[in-house]
């Protein structure tokens, strides 16, 4: 793999390189891309995976090499403190109670040492607190240039190290961002680099949304009413017509969140959604902002952050008149809505025109990297999300023993996965395997409504601790479960990729379900759509392919090192009834098939007497 992204990278191309778990494709990209001397900048799918790459794979690389080269690391500007929205926080400390207050403090002595000013930096505030979203700013409530704490500011900081750097480490969201929002200050990052690498390049695509479409949400109006509140305290004149008027917006945004239905739902918003009482809140939303407007317009005169404000109330209202207004072509409007909250999206259909221009004008070779990019040993789905046509593609099996060290396990007589009692089903069948490991597992689920059944139904019926999704910070979750020896930890999404627990605490992976996405979540729906009126066949095309990346994702998180062994559990009865069954089967890495759970027994008894022996079992 090495070679051959040193080989694109010395040809000025673009590659697209599938890497299976174990191969090491960090070092792989890595060090050709260090000792070609090129400007390098490597996107990553998360933060976490960001700081790994700069604080451990990097300084390892630095050492072997024995070359000098510069590296940054650049996030976000909502990871880094804002010394000035800190400044209003503590001047504006009304209601806090015992525990924010304490927060608060330890976030005060932090700001005064800390020299990245990077939030990863602090681990005794939790990443729920709201506070982080009192010091840190956004691209609409950042003051720029304008700020009085300018000269201490570190987003700025942070930019002007990776200007200088020979590697820059940012993540996918910040490469989108300098494709599109140019004013954000990453302009000039993209045209410097000569290569670009997209690891974890399986969620690139699925960014581009956020980036390319449009959002407007209840969230954002909560933390404009609190900015405005806290510039406020900064303003002498006469403030009480803009302080109803805050209160009244409050008001009407909840009325919209109500007008738009009960429950947690997603749906699309045409003309069957848009009822009289829902287009009626929103057009007295708007109304409302543009009011906020004009006042805060009296108040802004020499005032920076109060007119920081105006522009963003300005902004989110034009955000929904949009809504208001006809469909535009090439998108979908949607909607969530959630116990307290809302969000209206209009998100493009097809990303593929966008980033094709993108990537003719950064002129670099680019790499895109994962350990799940092909389907069949063809990387057409991916190339078509991004409309790259004729790039190189390379693929490295991983160097695992899947056959010694792994079994497949597909149980039988499991109902049809559309059935009401489904989940109830999958857990009766699970509960033999569960005992065979003594926990140890990861339960996978396609559904949040799954997970929280099959973990009502765990705690009548196992005594191992569960670990459920939801009811602590996601990183604490996986500790507690490693440090439980026995633990059955219950997830969705989030833990089906980017989650690595290596020995034998997790020994068994349980997947309820083929992870198709539902088709009636409205982007996925305009999607077939519009595949349609091409004449393609969007289940060939899309639904197949997107749901055996995911398949494999969640298949990986067993198999993390070459002594791991396990069993994996795939439930899904339409692996053998249904001829798409093959494709996932097909994609899997080599492994044992049974279907016998006293074949999963004889496995693990067979590790249990090598542990005793000290053996490795064949």
């Amino acid at each position: 793999m090495a070679e051959a992204v040193g080989a694109a990278i010395a040809e000025q191309r673009s590659l697209i390189a599938e890497a299976g778990t174990g191969t090491g494709k960090t070092f792989a990209y890595l060090v050709p891309a260090l000792l070609s001397g090129k400007r390098v900048m490597v996107s990553t799918g998360t933060r976490n995976l960001q700081d790994q790459l700069f604080r451990k794979d990097l300084p390892v690389i630095k050492k072997a090499l024995g070359i000098p080269f510069q590296a940054a690391l650049l996030k976000g500007r909502g990871n880094y403190l804002c010394h000035y929205r800190l400044e209003n926080v503590l001047g504006f400390q009304a209601g806090y109670n015992g525990e924010d207050a304490a927060h608060l403090e330890r976030l005060l002595r932090w700001s005064k040492t800390t020299r990245s000013g990077d939030i990863a930096e602090v681990f005794d505030v939790p990443e729920s607190s709201f506070l982080w979203h009192s010091v840190t700013s956004t691209a609409e409530n950042c003051l720029g240039q304008d700020c009085p704490a300018y000269a201490r500011c570190c987003p700025a900081a942070a930019r002007r190290k990776a200007q200088d750097a020979d590697i820059l480490v940012i993540n996918h969201h910040l490469l989108w961002a300098d494709s599109v929002l140019k004013s954000d200050g990453f302009g000039e990052l993209l045209p410097q680099a000569e290569v670009v690498i997209v690891d974890e390049a399986h969620q690139f695509a699925d960014t581009a949304a956020q980036f390319l479409g449009i959002s407007v949400s209840s969230r954002q109006l909560d933390e404009l009413t609190r900015d405005i509140q806290l510039e406020l305290g900064r303003h002498s004149g006469d403030l009480h017509g803009v302080r109803e008027n805050l209160d009244r917006l409050t008001d009407k945004s909840a009325a919209f969140r109500l007008a738009l239905g009960v429950g947690h739902e997603r749906r699309t918003w045409n003309d069957s959604s848009r009822t009289s009482e829902s287009l009626k809140c929103l057009v007295d939303l708007s109304a409302e902002l543009k009011t906020l407007g004009e006042m805060l317009s009296l108040l802004a005169d020499g005032h920076k952050g109060l007119d920081s404000c105006r522009q963003r109330t300005l902004h989110i209202q034009s955000c929904l008149d949009l809504f208001s207004g006809e469909d535009t072509p090439g998108a979908v409007r949607w909607f969530e809505v959630q116990r307290r909250g809302f969000r209206l999206n209009q998100t493009p259909i097809d990303i593929a025109g966008d980033f094709s221009e993108f990537y003719r004008q950064s002129r670099a070779a680019w790499v895109f990297t994962s350990a799940t990019l092909s389907n069949a040993g063809r990387f057409d789905h991916f190339s078509s999300l991004l409309g790259l046509e004729g790039v190189e593609t390379f693929c490295s099996e991983s160097p695992f023993d899947y056959r010694r060290q792994c079994l497949l396990y597909i149980p039988s007589g499991l109902p049809d996965p559309a059935s009401a009692d489904y989940t109830r089903a999958v857990v009766a069948a699970s509960l033999p395997l569960l005992a065979a490991s003594a926990g140890r597992a990861f339960f996978l689920f396609t559904s949040h409504q799954a997970m929280n059944t099959a973990a009502e139904q765990l705690r009548r019926l196992v005594d191992y601790p569960l670990f459920i999704q939801g009811t602590g910070p996601k990183a604490a979750l996986l500790e507690l479960f490693k440090r439980s020896g026995n633990g059955i930890l219950l997830g969705t999404a989030s833990f089906w990729e980017g989650v690595d627990v290596r020995g034998p605490a997790l020994s068994c992976v349980i997947i309820d379900k083929l992870p198709f996405a539902a088709p009636s979540d409205p982007v996925l729906s305009a999607q077939i759509q519009a595949l349609k009126r091409r004449g393609q066949n969007p289940f060939r095309a899309l639904q197949l392919p997107a749901a055996v990346v995911s398949l494999k994702q969640g298949v990986g998180r067993l198999i993390r090192d070459a002594e791991d062994r396990g069993v994996l559990m795939l439930c899904d009865p339409r692996l053998f009834n249904r001829s798409y069954g093959k494709s996932f089967l097909a994609n899997l890495p080599e492994m044992r098939i049974t279907r016998s759970i006293e074949e999963v027994r004889v496995f693990f008894r067979a590790d249990d007497a090598a542990a005793g022996s000290g053996t490795v079992p064949s």
